[in-house]
């Protein structure tokens, strides 16, 4: 499948969006179902109604949009180096859903070469659809939105949820620091446990910044092209430009960015004085 060009992105949006709103009715139904749990090892656990409206959702693109590869966070699917492709978490935010936490969100993206280009993050049991398109701004319900413009009290920044398993060690090192020197630095720390909800929040002004200590596709390509489209910058914890191979996902809005990475910084530097400690 070759790349979609700009002119077949309002097509494809509309295809992105009709997918979306029957994963959104699975997710507002399922909640009755969501103590069949399907454990992941590692990587938690997900619910029948995560893969309800992963296979939803393949098969309403398969048929609206046929040709371009899907990749779910539950079955997998296409390669992340094709050049048109589909990414998909039908549920990011899967415990919050499990114990009837509204914070939860479909997360829906295409990307070309690895860019997002289209993204939609739903999150129906808060009535919030946010929507960007390359080059078309993005939209919270329709109205547009935009990252903060300013520092206004003390700045939000919203941290990744920590990583289940022993290998994850390092990692969830690395965000107790980064939870310590927020606190030092007198910002305000949330982990809402969605990193669809934390960029989609960024984009429309309600943070000033997010850290997420990962890089998986289905989980941030919808809130990065939202982000960048509302405005805000998108890097790795050490302020490389953010990419497929990137390690982290940071965000923010472009006044907090120097704050951000020299937390950031300090951070890594604590965590790894502590591990030469150990």
């Amino acid at each position: 499948m070759r790349a979609p060009l700009p002119d077949e992105l309002p097509r494809l949006l509309l295809a992105a969006e009709r997918a979306i709103e029957a994963a959104a009715g699975a997710l507002v139904r399922g909640r009755g179902h969501v103590h069949a749990l399907i454990d992941k090892g590692d990587y938690g656990f997900a619910t029948v109604v995560d893969v309800e409206i992963e296979r939803i959702v393949r098969e309403l693109l398969q048929e609206s949009a046929p040709g371009i590869p899907f990749l779910g966070e539950e079955e997998g699917g296409g390669s992340i180096a094709s050049e048109a492709l589909w990414v998909l978490d039908p549920i990011d935010g899967t415990s919050n859903y499990a114990d009837g936490s509204p914070l939860c969100a479909v997360s829906l993206a295409l990307l070309r070469g690895g860019r997002p280009v289209i993204g939609v993050v739903d999150a129906p049991l808060l009535g919030e659809r946010y929507v960007a398109t390359e080059g078309a701004g993005a939209f919270l319900n329709g109205v547009p939105v935009r990252v903060a413009p300013r520092e206004v009290g003390d700045p939000l920044v919203a941290l990744s949820d920590f990583a289940f398993g022993g290998k994850h060690q390092a990692s969830n090192e690395l965000r107790f620091a980064v939870m310590e020197e927020l606190a030092r630095r007198s910002l305000r720390l949330r982990l809402h446990g969605s990193v669809a909800l934390d960029l989609a929040w960024l984009a429309a002004g309600r943070m000033s910044g997010t850290v997420a200590l990962s890089n998986r596709p289905w989980d941030v390509s919808a809130g990065v092209l939202l982000v960048r489209e509302a405005g805000g910058g998108v890097f790795d914890d050490k302020g490389a430009t953010f990419g497929p191979g990137a390690e982290s996902t940071v965000a923010c809005a472009p006044f907090f960015r120097d704050r951000l990475l020299a937390v950031l910084g300090d951070a890594r530097a604590a965590a790894e004085a502590r591990e030469d400690d150990g």
